[in-house]
């Protein structure tokens, strides 16, 4: 179906043929059919079908047509920074000639330029929950004039807890019957469903082929190898694949580093992304590999939302993801908008346990690839040392430089070779100090006449510290047991009475406890509760308390 037998406004028709749009995706045709006839609607979509135009259609659409928008505002709800910058440049492209003011609102910048962007009047506003009720419960950002809803990726808002964040907005919003609410899911799971019926007004329930999850244009395959051989195949995989851009996503940040760093080294310029960096920076590097100035990304699940990037040929999982929906949500920045791609899995001993729930989640086995030893590319390059247990394992091999046996120019050797050399000079000048003459020693001044310098001063610095050390922890020792002995004994010098015999009577049970633990174990009941609590008695005591049942 085409998007001008929907009959939308000139200018909206316009900025869709601007943006090279011509047939609706199956997500596009079953939400407008509904939302142009003022319809809530919750949606099931997987990423890269268009739903983001489906909605900012909507909205422009009936901000032209209908007096019922009155306001003409519309609020977006996205989850991520990079998400709502994205939804802002969209709408900016379709509703180029519409005249609409659009802006986005997010955390990890500044106030001050999105609070003047508040005071211009915008229609469509695209930002994150935190951020919108900052702006809210500073006054500077009215709920009720909102006329339209839309929540995006409501799935992920779920996995980030924002949910709290939704419903407290939506209850500062006009009530369901006066607003148009949209909200989109990669999947509709009960809790989402629930969340529409909530705050929607009897809401349509679209699912675009709920049978596959993933899109059927992405060639899958997947590599059972060696955590320390991973890097290998990657080289390997870009040689021959020799994509014109891809993304590699990864489990860590660290190992995202790790990753970008490896891969310069071995002639493959990259950036890399991942939630530490600034949000300039982010925004940079994003600018950079959707025009093309960088063509190899490598990001953790931070880039897995909102990132759309034209052309994509190839997503590699250098790890397999934890959580099954961020496998739909990886593969699907390629093979957009009916455009074929492809998707690498590299499944080693650390995240193979992922494997089955992922492919449950997506209703397919990932077809594997056996043979691929031809495949790996000695990595002989040094990264530089990385970051400590970057993966939860043990480093990958060449993954630390710089530190191995031996040193540059022989200086680690003789640094080894003076200090074995140390302690026979000491010897020597002991030695040497010892067979003169004692009125020579006595002419010099000293700090004590007890002692001569020579014999007060250790064999060596290191080895007089390590002797204060030993002997510290010795007279720790002796205390500790000189204070369990006192505890034992009550505080006297009576020995400690022998190990009690199992057949003990009740009376020398507690003849003996008396003896081992004082005055204390002859307290009143709750009374010897709170002591032996303070002393820490073992919870053995505290029973044979409550078994004598002693009074004061």
């Amino acid at each position: 179906m085409k998007f001008a037998e929907f009959n939308l406004h000139p200018h909206v028709l316009r900025g869709i043929d601007e943006a090279a749009f011509t047939d609706c995706t199956p997500v596009q045709e079953k939400t407008l059919d509904k939302t142009l006839k003022g319809i809530d609607v919750y949606v099931q979509s997987q990423t890269g079908t268009g739903k983001t135009a489906a909605f900012l259609i909507t909205i422009f659409h009936l901000f032209l047509t209908s007096d019922r928008y009155r306001n003409k505002k519309a609020l977006i709800i996205v989850p991520t920074r990079e998400l709502a910058v994205q939804v802002e440049k969209e709408a900016k492209l379709l509703g180029k000639h519409c005249r609409f003011k659009v802006g986005s609102f997010f955390g990890g910048i500044g106030y001050d330029k999105q609070e003047k962007l508040l005071q211009d009047n915008l229609n469509v506003y695209v930002g994150t929950p935190g951020r919108l009720i900052d702006f809210y419960k500073s006054g500077k950002l009215d709920l009720k004039a909102f006329d339209i809803l839309v929540i995006d990726e409501a799935d992920r808002m779920f996995d980030m807890g924002f949910i709290p964040d939704i419903r407290y907005m939506a209850k500062k919003m006009p009530p369901p019957t006066e607003r148009l609410t949209m909200l989109y899911s990669a999947t509709l799971s009960q809790r989402v469903k629930q969340l529409a019926w909530e705050y929607m007004n009897d809401p349509a329930e679209i699912e675009i082929q709920p049978e596959h999850v993933t899109v059927d244009t992405i060639s899958q395959k997947l590599y059972h190898v060696a955590r320390d051989e991973k890097f290998s195949l990657l080289l390997g995989l870009m040689r021959r694949e020799e994509p014109k851009s891809v993304l590699i996503f990864t489990n860590t940040k660290k190992m995202a580093e790790i990753v970008s760093r490896r891969l310069a080294v071995n002639g493959y310029p990259n950036e890399y992304i991942s939630g530490d960096l600034p949000q300039k920076k982010r925004l940079k590097i994003i600018e950079n590999i959707k025009s093309g100035r960088t063509t190899l990304l490598v990001a953790t699940d931070v880039a897995a939302r909102g990132l759309h990037i034209e052309d994509l040929d190839m997503v590699v999982n250098y790890d397999l993801p934890d959580d099954c929906e961020n496998y739909v949500h990886r593969i699907g920045r390629t093979a957009r908008a009916g455009k074929s791609g492809k998707a690498i899995s590299l499944a080693c001993e650390t995240f193979v346990f992922n494997l089955e729930a992922i492919e449950k989640f997506i209703g397919m086995k990932i077809p594997t690839e056996w043979e691929f030893e031809d495949l790996l590319v000695r990595d002989i390059k040094d990264a530089g040392p990385p970051p400590r247990d970057a993966d939860g394992g043990r480093r990958e091999r060449g993954e630390r430089g710089g530190r191995g046996r031996g040193s540059r120019d022989g200086r680690r050797d003789d640094r080894r070779e003076k200090k074995e050399r140390r302690p026979a000079a000491s010897s020597e000048r002991k030695q040497a100090a010892a067979e003169k003459p004692r009125h020579d020693r006595q002419e010099r001044p000293a700090p004590t006449e007890q002692r001569p310098r020579q014999e007060r001063r250790p064999a060596s610095a290191a080895s007089g510290r390590d002797q204060r050390k030993q002997e510290k922890r010795k007279d720790g020792d002796r205390r500790q047991r000189d204070k369990r002995d006192k505890r034992r004994t009550g505080g006297g010098p009576q020995a400690l009475p022998g190990r009690l015999p199992a057949s003990a009577t009740p009376e020398e049970r507690l003849a003996y406890y008396s003896q081992k633990y004082g005055e204390d174990f002859m307290l009143g009941d709750s009374a010897a509760k709170k002591q032996a609590k303070k002393k820490g008695f073992s919870g053995a005591i505290r029973k044979l308390v409550d078994l004598f049942k002693i009074k004061d």
